[in-house]
């Protein structure tokens, strides 16, 4: 939808009160989807020639061609002259075209935010999701979170009601409107007498020992999907019927959604298989293999003899072969002999160099008290420029 609306600012200049005001005309307006800015200036007939300098003054910092959105407001002179520009891609970054005795100059405006440092808490009653939406957080917070352990939970099998979360995140705020996310500096995962901690530092995330927790496999091929089956000796085939082992596991998903590679390998096969439709199937260390079916498509690049890196999109869900819906079959062997990839258990991360330790230590235990609690985090504001967030 497109907002837009008219009204007239008046000046008073100090130096002569008794002076006619000069008037300024506003129009606002936004960037609906599937349109540009060229066409929702044109819907507001301001004149071609203010939209042609407007699109070719402001376009090194902006490249309206491939901007999907944005808001702006446009400023012109009683004579209809235009006065200035001013161009919000997003909260953090606006760009200002504005006359002066040299011509129109284009310039990015510096936003000064607040960095506010925060304990966020909360308990599991059907996902991580709904559980930080009930605490008033936004969806890219549990992603980020899964993210980063991504290597130690399967957040489709291990979640169970009554689990507990913490995390200690930066929240970046313009005025008192929050803007987004910033660093998570250490979360905490509490699942009966298991818990799992990590600790920012440097540019990952270690548990309380120093080991890292990326490991050589992650714990799921999928970003938050649904499983719909799990693996089991015996399954009841929802197209063949009957009793046959189903060595893998089942992510119900939508079409298209990415598959990457759970660990860095090399593709040994790809191709169609009798029963699981377009399949990729990649050879990892120590005699490991990872089994991805039923996929639509293949990622472009992709062919037998490819090296993938741990997290490379290797294909997308699709339904083909004996499938219901789409899904992704998901297998795990070693030595050519399918394990249950819930329950296998990977070498841990590698740990910090020596040299570390000390430096890491003493980050460790400012996180571990900021996650107690007993212990208020102290809302810590800064005053920043957008320039922090690049």
């Amino acid at each position: 939808m497109l907002f837009f609306s008219h009204y007239f600012l008046f000046y008073r200049p100090t130096a002569n009160l008794e002076q006619p005001e000069p008037q300024i005309l506003l129009t606002e307006g936004t960037i609906k989807e599937k349109s540009t800015l060229y066409q929702s200036l044109l819907e507001k007939n301001i004149p071609i020639q203010w939209i042609h300098l407007i699109i070719t003054e402001m376009r090194p910092y902006v490249d309206f061609s491939r901007i999907t959105g944005g808001a702006y407001r446009l400023f012109t002179d009683a004579k209809g002259e235009l006065v200035k520009f001013i161009f919000e891609k997003n909260p953090l970054e606006v760009y200002k075209l504005e006359k002066s005795s040299q011509g129109y100059v284009t310039q990015r405006d510096e936003v000064s935010v607040e960095k506010h440092l925060v304990r966020v808490a909360g308990e599991i009653r059907s996902s991580l999701f709904e559980a930080m939406n009930a605490i008033g957080e936004q969806d890219t917070l549990p992603l980020s979170f899964a993210e980063i352990l991504a290597w130690e939970i399967d957040f489709y099998q291990d979640l169970k009601i009554n689990d507990r979360f913490k995390i200690v995140v930066e929240k970046i705020y313009k005025e008192d409107q929050f803007i987004q996310y910033g660093m998570i500096h250490g979360l905490e995962y509490q699942s009966g007498e298991k818990i799992v901690r990590g600790i920012s530092y440097q540019t990952d995330y270690y548990d309380e020992t120093g080991k890292s927790l990326r490991k050589t496999f992650l714990k799921a091929p999928l970003q938050f999907n649904r499983i719909s089956s799990r693996f089991s000796q015996k399954r009841k085939h929802p197209i063949l019927g009957g009793i046959h082992p189903h060595y893998g596991i089942d992510y119900a998903t939508p079409n298209g959604t990415p598959v990457w590679a759970v660990a860095d390998g090399i593709v040994i096969s790809m191709g169609w298989s009798p029963g699981f439709g377009r399949q990729v199937i990649l050879q990892h260390a120590n005699g490991y293999k990872t089994y991805y079916s039923h996929l639509s498509r293949y990622r472009t690049g992709i062919k037998v003899g490819k090296r993938v890196k741990q997290k490379e999109i290797i294909g997308y869900v699709g339904s083909t072969g004996l499938s219901t819906g789409p899904h992704l079959d998901y297998r795990l062997s070693k030595d050519n002999r399918f394990r249950n990839p819930l329950k296998e258990v990977f070498p841990p991360g590698s740990p910090l160099k020596n040299e570390e330790m000390d430096k890491f230590y003493k980050e460790r235990d400012k996180v571990l008290t900021w996650l107690a609690d007993d212990v208020p985090v102290q809302r810590k504001v800064e005053k920043v420029i957008r320039d922090i967030l690049q």
